[in-house]
């Protein structure tokens, strides 16, 4: 080959590069923190007083606040598997119940981005509880995990990871000019809490936000302002990892996404398909790529985010078979109006199986539930359960334990301990049933007038065309895209296996 045709060669070659090269520093890095049990509003970015989040709401403000996004489920577990692989918990098999097994098939955004370039990693919570040894996987399917380096919490019941540390040995990880996608899983604010933490740090009872489904005592609100506490330490580390990228210069590339995976671990709240247990906090920044102190109102659904991270990255769901349920919102982020963007969103879809082992045989107490902007359909596929767990359990074999002692799909707490204890007080007893007695097939709920949903409108004449119109809905979008509940009964999930703690409890009549 002659001289000038090698430089020609050359030449091409390193054009080559520098477009490729280009092309990668151009594609935005995704940081996306989720907390663990995080109900729509508590953030001060929405007005909630008695609680500091001061990073979340810079992300609002220097990008955009969603006030109408709904979790995949009211569970850690099926939520983020449906987050993870942009699929409702209905189209994943054991993967959408509750400690349970994750297919190896149903392809993860991670590992979609590691494909394409991206350095990928998670610290803290990924997708758990659960045995993704038992699907097939050699790693957590949110990727690998960075979650050696520790502290010292500041309060009991704070996990002693040091998460925004463990981002920087992440970032140092990885190669120059990689793009990253990184999950950071704050454990917090999960129970349990330090019991009288907010308190103890200067909170004043005031200052709590309780909802109308729990009664405004004392107890209620010291335990609302401990929850707060753990909120506030979630914040603090993600303010850590954007002084990161501030100084990294990467900040205005970086896709961030901040949001939690299912309502606060309080009665009638997690677990439930109602809005404290599925309406989730987000708030979305990307540099100039959006445009800056927009309040969004459009419905959004978690299958959506992941839609919308794999759009950003240019990367394409290879998967026929198993398709993203999801649609991205990149129409939302990069319009300069605030409101309602996008009309074409007129309802999201939540739904749950198993929680935790809470009746006979480990039976899931099965919802599913359509929101509109107005309205929340709930129907309960097998009413005759109890939705918090049988009332009575066996401590040990043959020995049944105190009445009251089996209402495991809500989190142990004081908020459940006072309830149980003042369930015959005049005052208490209301919020005591609303938490756990049975519930009828469907539950309609006006969410303008009735955001804590207490006042069923299913039964009433007045909203019988709402009702039923919502419900065919429900119907028809459950049977397009093959959930077993609607399609055969649904029987198989009762038969996935679980890997946590499984309790006994007597048969039924």
């Amino acid at each position: 080959m002659t001289q000038s045709r090698l430089l020609i060669v050359f030449v091409l070659l390193l054009g080559y590069f520098l477009v490729s090269q280009s092309a990668q520093a151009q594609r935005p890095n995704i940081l996306f923190a989720i907390s663990d049990d995080q109900s729509f509003p508590h953030a001060s970015a929405y007005g909630t007083k008695g609680i500091e989040t001061p990073v979340f709401d810079r992300v609002a403000r220097e990008g955009i606040l969603f006030n109408n996004v709904f979790a995949a489920s009211p569970g850690c577990s099926p939520c983020r598997a449906a987050l993870l692989t942009g699929r409702h918990t209905w189209q994943i098999e054991h993967a959408g119940t509750h400690a349970s097994s994750f297919s190896s098939k149903y392809v993860t955004f991670p590992d979609l981005l590691e494909s394409a370039g991206y350095h990928i990693g998670y610290t803290g919570k990924g997708w758990g509880p659960g045995n993704f040894k038992a699907g097939g996987r050699t790693r957590n399917p949110a990727g690998p995990s960075y979650s050696k380096i520790t502290t010292k919490p500041p309060h009991g019941g704070i996990r002693s990871t040091d998460y925004a540390a463990n981002f920087e040995k992440f970032l140092s990880d990885r190669k120059d000019g990689q793009p990253f996608c990184f999950w950071y899983g704050g454990s917090e604010p999960h129970r349990g809490f330090e019991k009288g933490v907010g308190l103890k740090v200067g909170k004043k009872l005031a200052d709590a936000l309780v909802p109308k489904f729990l009664p405004d005592t004392p107890e209620i609100r010291s335990d609302i302002l401990d929850y707060y506490v753990e909120i506030e330490w979630f914040d603090k580390h993600l303010g850590r990892m954007l002084d990161l990228l501030e100084k990294s210069g990467e900040l205005d590339n970086t896709l961030i996404i901040v949001t939690s995976d299912n309502g606060m671990a309080f009665p009638r709240a997690k677990a439930n398909c109602y809005e404290y247990g599925i309406h989730m906090p987000l708030a979305i920044r990307w540099g100039k790529a959006v445009q800056a102190g927009r309040e969004v109102d459009d419905l959004v659904g978690f299958v959506d985010l992941t839609a919308t991270m794999l759009d950003a990255a240019d990367v394409k769901h290879p998967s026929k078979q198993y398709p993203l349920a999801g649609r991205s919102i990149m129409n939302i982020l990069k319009a300069k109006k605030s409101g309602l963007v996008d009309d074409t969103r007129t309802a999201v879809f939540s739904a749950r199986e198993r929680h935790s082992s809470s009746r006979y045989g480990n039976l899931a107490y099965p919802q599913r539930c359509i929101r509109t902007q107005q309205f929340l359909l709930t129907r309960n596929f097998r009413p005759n359960r109890w939705p918090a767990g049988t009332p009575q359990k066996f401590d040990k074999p043959g020995v049944l334990g105190p009445m009251h002692g089996g209402y495991h799909d809500i989190d142990a707490c004081p908020s459940l301990t006072f309830l149980i204890e003042h369930r015959e007080d005049e005052s208490i007893k209301r919020f005591f049933h609303w938490s756990v007695d049975k519930r009828p097939e469907l539950e309609l709920f006006d969410i303008k007038s009735d955001p804590a949903c207490l006042n069923n409108l299913a039964y009433d004449r007045k909203y019988k065309s709402t009702r039923n119109e919502l419900n065919k809905q429900l119907t028809d979008y459950l049977t397009s895209t093959g959930d077993p509940r609607i399609l055969d009964g649904g029987d198989i999930f009762e038969t996935y296996k679980r890997y946590s703690r499984i309790r006994t409890f007597p048969k039924p009549e």
